[in-house]
């Protein structure tokens, strides 16, 4: 199989089956330290981490189903399964299904491959066929790599906050504490990168799977920036829990810059509010792009206030509150802020300024959401297709 051909590869299934299992793991910590912070009375705190659980799982089960319903209204998937796909989603078990109808496809399509390669070539109208139909798994698999990056910000960086603060501030050390920021840390950094391939992929303008390089690249300037405003973050809440105030503010700033551009990612208005939400969510921790277009602006003056926050807050906290001065903890935390945020800007530029590709940018990055302009009229694209034009350059 050519790289190029949009075919659900076996790589492509065990990325997938890890992806599955860092959200699984990820949930499954989490879920645990709710028990272990109720059972040892730290109400708060388990409230807070069962919050965020919550919180994330619940706004998949709606972005999920609602794009099922969507799929089905298009004749894109049978829509027999409808109540028992409901069924499912009440339970918070949606990521799971697409991730097991996506494995089950993926099969088909590796088992077409191997048995049926000869008729495909020599049937034209069976080659198209089984094309877009490989075309929908990758789509598919874009979707479901967005749930995780809608999860990733609603549960997995506001837990690992959480933690962080409880680790730092009331000195609580367990195994399960650590492996629920591990599980937090590389849950967030896969769907990153998981979405960053799998949407690549997905669209006809992007041909070839993204080289390791940029990919590489990306991924620790995503991973360097985020980590060092997690941890700025959890300096602030030391220094004062009405921290929590500010951060809230963050949220609605990025929400209402969202409902500003008058993004149209959903055909509900609705859900259209709520994804909004989600932006905002999102904009607390990363910067990207929201309306496909030029962002240069808009990055340069995001990072600038980033830049502040993480270089102030060390600051803020040496003078603040002198008896830290001593404390390890606090100065290889200020470390990892310091190095990790110039390394970040570092990497940030040099992924944009020479592991960028501006053409494939300017194809891309320019659609406008939901729809795509052929010869001077709008056309409407499919579903899948659809939702992938957001989150192009998270």
């Amino acid at each position: 199989m050519e790289q190029s051909d949009k075919q659900f590869s076996i790589w492509r299934r065990l990325l997938a089956l890890v992806g599955l299992f860092m959200y699984l793991g990820d949930i499954g910590t989490d879920t645990a330290l709710v028990f272990r912070y109720f059972h040892e009375e730290h109400y708060v705190w388990s409230g807070l981490t069962a919050l965020f659980i919550i919180t994330g799982l619940t706004v998949n089960q709606i972005f999920s189903y609602a794009w099922f319903l969507e799929d089905m209204h298009k004749n894109v998937m049978d829509s027999k399964p409808k109540r028992w796909y409901l069924v499912l989603h009440i339970f918070g078990m949606g990521i799971l299904l697409r991730s097991y109808h996506l494995l089950k496809q993926g099969y088909k399509e590796i088992w077409g491959q191997e048995t049926s390669h000869n008729q495909r070539s020599q049937n034209g109208y069976l080659k198209k066929g089984y094309e877009e139909g490989s075309s929908k798994l990758f789509s598919d698999t874009a979707d479901l790599s967005m749930l995780k990056l809608f999860e990733t910000f609603l549960e997995s960086a506001p837990q690992l906050l959480l933690q962080l603060y409880v680790h730092q501030n009331h000195e609580e050390w367990s195994v399960l504490q650590y492996m629920s920021m591990v599980f937090s840390f590389f849950n967030l950094a896969w769907s990153l990168v998981d979405y960053r391939i799998c949407l690549r992929k997905s669209l006809p303008q992007s041909r070839e799977l993204p080289s390791a390089l940029p990919t590489t690249v990306y991924l620790l300037y995503k991973l360097f920036t985020i980590t060092s405003l997690i941890l700025s973050y959890s300096l602030l809440l030391i220094l004062s829990v009405y921290s929590t105030v500010g951060f809230t503010s963050l949220w609605l700033l990025g929400t209402i810059r969202a409902h500003h551009l008058k993004t149209n990612f959903c055909s509900s208005g609705v859900l259209e509010l709520l994804y909004r939400g989600v932006i905002g969510a999102v904009l607390v921790f990363t910067f990207f792009n929201v309306k496909g277009q030029d962002t240069k602006r808009d990055m340069t003056v995001y990072y600038f206030f980033w830049t502040v926050i993480n270089f102030s807050t060390p600051l803020l906290m040496f003078f603040l509150k002198p008896e830290l001065k001593t404390i390890t903890i606090f100065l290889v935390v200020s470390g990892v802020i310091y190095g990790g945020s110039l390394l970040g800007l570092i990497l940030l530029v040099l992924y944009y300024r020479f592991l960028h590709s501006k053409q494939e940018a300017k194809k891309q990055y320019d659609e406008v959401d939901g729809l795509e302009n052929v010869d001077g009229q709008e056309k409407e694209t499919t579903p899948s297709t659809r939702r992938t034009r957001e989150f192009i350059k998270p």
